[in-house]
């Protein structure tokens, strides 16, 4: 909490300044706002509620005198990345002890903005592309009134999706997840939010359990009534996952595949499933896994009822997700380094959590039932070129104060993930940054056969206990449904036998 003396410099005098200006007002305890900073020039000069609107920005952010527990705000959420960028680097020069920001647009619905919004700034509001503003309160009017199931709500893409939702007068939130804890932060969170005017009155609720018990998750859908689902849970991990292959299966496989059969049996109306790159030709378990997840909603579509709609999103990384590659490096950053870096060649593509869920939120209201849809990700980002970004945003020097290490390729990993296979066509829509792939399906027998045969690896079965939690056999039963990842590790071999 600030002490009573703080001061605080609100950079942008637009709606967004003001309204966090008018809650600083209101709660005094947080102490008071001692001036805009603008670069309007019919703004500087003037005064909004007694509070002087002083520009342009860096002439302003310099002439201030900030003492040890001011903090500068940053409220402009439509700016570029770039001009964010620029900011930050003069308040920073100033050495303003604290920098907020109010992250992005998406999160702000029909004029409203509150200083609970922001947060300290991050690489990720420095990185990459500006991204692409969603007008929310309109791409979520499909979920008005509805009752809203998200899977792994604790998690990154679940929580901001749920922090989104907050925003489209749904009905009911329903929180799923196992994990105890992260569940009980988002619930919390979302309360505080509401408790600050952010969002409509939807009543929210938590649910412990685990997808992977198809009763439990049979009666959850049930009781629930969900409308909408929004699919985000699975082990993602991927050289966590390659020396945990059933587990892998046996959750993001067999526990979609009960969410999909309870979905059905319970005429749930939308069910969108969270997919990634690594789906593509996978040569990793985890994306394998993912790929027979798209596999899975494809095939419940053809057993949907008329208003039933099933459907997949598929997008690249997304900076600042759990376990990727940016709070390890931030992390390795604290730890005063190194860096690691598995090839210097590596890259991937790159979107913001916020702006990924935003569009995965416009899909799920435009979407229709067996359609496979792709987020446009723009470039390929080098990992070595972020490496270098997130030292230089920390204040510090590459290969001077915090060196960058080389360590190679991990098990399941490869240089490049392709975003979709040449056979798949992506094709833009009528919606910004949305794509419409061709669908490549199973063979419905085919991909039958493949899930009884992970059954008694993954659930114990009494006639074949010598398959119960068999990693051989499960590599061979995927090897012989999946050319890629066969492939994959027929490649690895040749490479492990050159080395010895």
């Amino acid at each position: 909490m600030q002490k009573r003396d703080a001061q605080f410099y609100i950079i942008g005098a637009g709606f967004a300044g003001q309204m966090i200006a008018n809650d600083i007002a209101r709660k005094k305890v947080f102490g008071r706002v001692a001036a805009f900073l603008d670069d309007d020039k019919s703004l500087i000069g003037t005064t909004i509620d007694g509070v002087p609107v002083l520009g342009p920005i860096e002439a302003a952010a310099k002439v201030v005198r900030c003492g040890r527990n001011d903090e500068a705000i940053i409220a402009l959420p439509s700016a570029p990345t770039e001009r964010i960028h620029e900011i930050f680097n003069v308040l920073k020069s100033v050495r303003f002890a604290h920098i907020r920001i109010l992250p992005s647009v998406s999160q702000i619905v029909d004029g409203e903005a509150h200083l609970v919004q922001t947060r300290e700034i991050d690489p990720l509001d420095i990185l990459g592309r500006t991204p692409v503003i969603i007008p929310l309160h309109e791409s979520l009017q499909y979920l008005r009134g509805k009752r809203v199931l998200i899977t792994g709500a604790g998690g990154s893409i679940g929580s901001e999706l749920a922090r989104q939702l907050l925003s489209g007068g749904a009905e009911r939130l329903y929180l799923f997840g196992h994990g105890e804890n992260s569940i009980v932060n988002i619930y919390r969170e979302l309360n505080l939010l509401q408790s600050e005017g952010v969002g409509e009155k939807a009543t929210i609720v938590p649910i412990i359990g685990d997808m992977k018990d198809r009763e439990y998750i049979r009666y959850i859908i049930k009781q629930t009534h969900a409308d909408v689902i929004f699919h985000c849970a699975a082990y993602k991990h991927v050289p966590m996952m390659e020396e945990n292959p059933v587990a892998v299966i046996e959750n993001n496989v067999l526990g979609t595949k009960n969410l999909l059969d309870a979905s059905l049996e319970s005429s749930v109306q939308r069910f969108v499933l969270i997919s990634t790159d690594k789906a593509v030709e996978p040569c990793s378990v985890y994306g394998v896994s993912k790929m027979l997840c798209e596999k899975l909603v494809l095939e419940s579509s053809k057993k949907a009822e008329k208003d039933q709609s099933f459907m997949f999103v598929r997008f690249g990384n997304v900076l600042g997700s759990r376990g990727s590659i940016l709070p390890l490096f931030m992390n390795q950053i604290k730890a005063g380094g190194p860096l690691t870096v598995t090839d210097p060649r590596m890259e991937r593509f790159f979107m913001t959590i916020p702006e990924a869920c935003s569009l995965v939120l416009k899909t799920g209201g435009v979407g229709t039932n067996g359609k496979s849809y792709l987020l446009d990700m723009g470039e390929p980002v080098k990992i070595i070129d972020l490496a270098e970004q997130i030292i230089r945003f920390s204040g510090l020097e590459v290969n001077k104060d915090i060196e960058i290490k080389i360590i190679g390729l991990r098990e399941g990993e490869r240089l490049n993930e392709p975003l979709w296979l040449e056979e798949e066509e992506p094709r833009k829509t009528e919606h910004e940054k949305l794509l419409e792939l061709k669908n490549l399906e199973m063979n419905s027998s085919e991909l039958e056969s493949l899930l009884e045969e992970l059954y008694p690896v993954c659930r114990f079965d009494e006639t074949k206990p010598e398959m119960y939690r068999n990693r051989q056999k499960l590599t061979e039963i995927l090897k012989k449904y999946i050319p890629s990842y066969a492939k994959a590790l027929s490649a690895e071999k040749t490479v492990c036998s050159k080395a010895l």
